[in-house]
C-alpha cells in the first residue's frame, strides 16, 4: 500500500464524458478542463497531482475491442516506464468495464504501479449524476494508498480487477464481486511470456452458453470461424447434454485442432467441478478445461493473453488452469 504522487488519468471515453448530441449521448473531448473545474470548486477532495491524456477515438463502451485493449495497455506502460507515472486511474463506459479491467489484470502482470478503473452510470454534470462522486472515491484511493495491480472503483467500492462483473442496468451500485467458489495452485512465478513487456496480438475468441437445444452444428460453426479459444458456459457445475454424442465429438475435435475449450459456470454464484456430475465428467473428458470459479470476464481476459501471447495449446492449458493473479482464488 503506497500513496501515488504523480497519476495518469487515461480518458478513454464513456458515459462519464459524454455530452448530448443531436443522436444521443456520444463520448466528448475537453473533459480535462471539465474536471479541474469541478476539483476547484471541491478543494475537500483528496487527490494526488496528475495529468490527463484522451485515447483515440474516444469511446462509448460498447463498441471496445481487442485492439482497445491492447492500445490501453500500451498507453499505461508507456505513462509508468517512460512518463514517470507511479498510478493510472482509467476512465471508462460500463458497458465493458469489468471486461476491461479483467483482461488488463493479465496483460499488465508484473507492472507494480496500481491501475484502477471508474466511470459513471450518469454523465458527469447531469442531475444527480454519480460521475464526481466515482471520480472523487477513486482520487482519494490513490492519495491514500492502493496496492498494486488493476482493481475497479465504483459506487464507494474497490474491486479486484479479475472479481468484478456488472450486474445492474441501471443502478449506481452497478458493479460487485459475488462469492463464487475459487480454488487454484498459485504461480510459483510467471514467465517472462506472460509479463507486460510481452507483445500481445489480436485472438479470435468466442463465447456460448450452453442451453436446451443447444446442437453440435451451433458448436462447429463456431470453430468454423477459425477460434483459438472457446468459453463455454456450463449449466450449474459445470454439466450440459452429456448425452449428445455429436456435439461431445465436436468438442473433443476442437481440442485436436489445437483450440483451448474452457467451462465456466453460468450462475452467478457458481463454479465449475466437473466431477460433481456424470454429465460433468463425461464434458471434462473431451478436453475441456475448467476455470474454476472465475468470471466470464476474467475467463475471457485470461484466454485473451495466453493465446495471444503466442503460447501453444498444451501451455496455455497449463497456464489457464493456475491462479495469476487472484482469478481463481
Amino acid at each position: 500500500m503506497r500513496a501515488v504522487k504523480n497519476l495518469l488519468v487515461l480518458y478513454t471515453g464513456g458515459t462519464i464524458g459524454m455530452l448530448q448530441t443531436p443522436q444521443g449521448l456520444a463520448p466528448a473531448g475537453g473533459f480535462e478542463a471539465r474536471m479541474r473545474d469541478w476539483l476547484g470548486q471541491h478543494p475537500e477532495v483528496r487527490s494526488p497531482e496528475w495529468t490527463l491524456r484522451e485515447m483515440s477515438p474516444l469511446l462509448d463502451s460498447a463498441n471496445m475491442q481487442q485492439a482497445n485493449w491492447l492500445a490501453m495497455h500500451d498507453a499505461i506502460v508507456q505513462a509508468v516506464k517512460q512518463d514517470g507515472h507511479d498510478g493510472v486511474l482509467l476512465l471508462h463506459g460500463t458497458d465493458t468495464l469489468a471486461y476491461s479491467a479483467a483482461a488488463l489484470s493479465f496483460l499488465l502482470l508484473g507492472l507494480d504501479v496500481p491501475v484502477v478503473l471508474t466511470g459513471s452510470m450518469l454523465p458527469a454534470g447531469a442531475p444527480d449524476s454519480d460521475a464526481w462522486d466515482n471520480l472523487a472515491g477513486a482520487l482519494a484511493v490513490f492519495a491514500d494508498g492502493v496496492e498494486n495491480g488493476v482493481q475497479l472503483f465504483f459506487a464507494g467500492k474497490l474491486l479486484s480487477g479479475v472479481h468484478a462483473s456488472k450486474l445492474r442496468s441501471e443502478a449506481f451500485d452497478a458493479f460487485a464481486a459475488l462469492p463464487r467458489h475459487r480454488e487454484g495452485e498459485q504461480a510459483a512465478e510467471l514467465p517472462a511470456v506472460l509479463s507486460y513487456c510481452q507483445p500481445r496480438t489480436e485472438v479470435n475468441l468466442a463465447v456460448l452458453p450452453v442451453y436446451p437445444g443447444v446442437q453440435a452444428a451451433h458448436v462447429q460453426a463456431l470453430l468454423d470461424t477459425g477460434v483459438k479459444g472457446l468459453l463455454l458456459e456450463c449449466y450449474g457445475s459445470g454439466t450440459g447434454p452429456s448425452d449428445d454424442e455429436a456435439l461431445l465429438g465436436v468438442l473433443r475435435e476442437a481440442g485436436e485442432r489445437g483450440v483451448l475449450v474452457a467451462a465456466i459456470s453460468q450462475c452467478p454464484e457458481g463454479s465449475v467441478v466437473f466431477d460433481t456430475y456424470a454429465a460433468g465428467s463425461r464434458l471434462r473428458d473431451t478436453g475441456l478445461v475448467s476455470a474454476g470459479g472465475m468470471t466470464r470476464e476474467a475467463a475471457l481476459g485470461k484466454l485473451f493473453a495466453l493465446l495471444g501471447a503466442g503460447l501453444d495449446l498444451a501451455t496455455a492449458r497449463h497456464w489457464f488452469g493456475l491462479d495469476m493473479c487472484g482469478e481463481r482464488a
